[in-house]
């Protein structure tokens, strides 16, 4: 299932995504695409509903987070051999775990804003994993079962704040304000026969940036969300984004490059659909 939040920021309703590619409405089943909708066994209440009986949703709404209220933003960094290879880091022993702020979520489409003292804001695509039920303390086997299924991820960096700025963490410099575009839907596990076999693309201005594949991630979806759990609790609704291939502004040669206002990215990922967002300048 293909399911997704539609509407105004704040006011999203929820929808599935039909086979002919229309959004079908979904407010008779559940209230929202959340973690109350995970604990209360939203997802198999969609899955016996007859899709084709439901309300189609008329023209081109603006598509929201595909999930809404999301406790935890969790992210792993250098979690790519070749992007590893391209930043000048060697291969980490144990996944890096950082945050990112549950305020910097917005949609898939929407502009990203250049933050305050800005100067170096970049991209990364990103296989984004829903945590489906409570994980703590997970056996190793047990870790799939807490994935409630997968979605495109941004995970817009500013690099000065990140790196130069950084005060031995890097939360600063990836938190920021619609640093998080998430979605255009939240895919349930059982329609990705193989997470890690994913084809990863960005363009800025429609010029190739990132290409990659899921299948360079160092560890893959099962061993993060299993690791994770040995160190703090997540629950159903907390997101997880997985790392980037390489090709991110920090990385190219023979000098970096970063977006400006006017910029647009493009950027998708094999069966999760894709991305589009304008960095504008920031309203302070």
């Amino acid at each position: 299932m293909k399911l997704v939040r539609y509407g105004a920021p704040g006011k999203e309703k929820p929808g599935i995504v039909d086979t002919d590619g229309k959004i079908r409405d979904l407010s008779k089943i559940v209230k929202d695409i959340d973690a109350d909708m995970l604990v209360s066994g939203g997802l198999a209440k969609i899955k016996k509903a007859n899709i084709k009986r439901l309300k189609p949703v008329s023209g081109k709404p603006r598509l929201g987070p595909c999930i809404g209220k999301v406790g935890n933003f969790i992210a792993i960094g250098l979690n790519y051999s070749d992007h590893a290879a391209e930043s000048g880091m060697p291969i980490p022993k144990e996944p890096v775990i950082f945050n990112k702020a549950p305020t910097c979520i917005c949609g898939p489409n929407d502009d990203t804003m250049m933050p305050k003292d800005s100067q170096k804001l970049d991209w990364e695509v990103e296989l984004g994993i829903v945590v489906g039920k409570r994980a703590r303390y997970l056996a190793r086997e047990k870790a799939k079962d807490a994935i409630a299924g997968y979605f495109v991820g941004n995970d817009v960096s500013e690099r000065s704040f990140q790196i130069d700025r950084s005060g031995g963490q890097w939360n600063k410099g990836k938190g920021c304000e619609t640093f998080g575009p998430i979605g255009p839907w939240f895919v349930t596990r059982d329609e990705i026969k193989d997470p890690q076999n994913l084809d990863m693309w960005l363009d800025v201005n429609g010029e190739k940036r990132q290409r990659g594949n899921t299948k360079t991630m160092i560890f893959d979806c099962e061993h993060i969300v299993w690791y994770c759990s040995q160190f703090f609790v997540m629950n159903p609704g907390d997101i997880i984004i997985t790392g980037t291939p390489p090709g991110v502004g920090l990385g190219m040669k023979p000098s970096p490059v970063f977006l400006k206002v006017g910029d647009v990215v493009t950027l998708g990922i094999q069966g999760l659909g894709e991305q589009r967002q304008k960095v504008v300048a920031g309203k302070y």
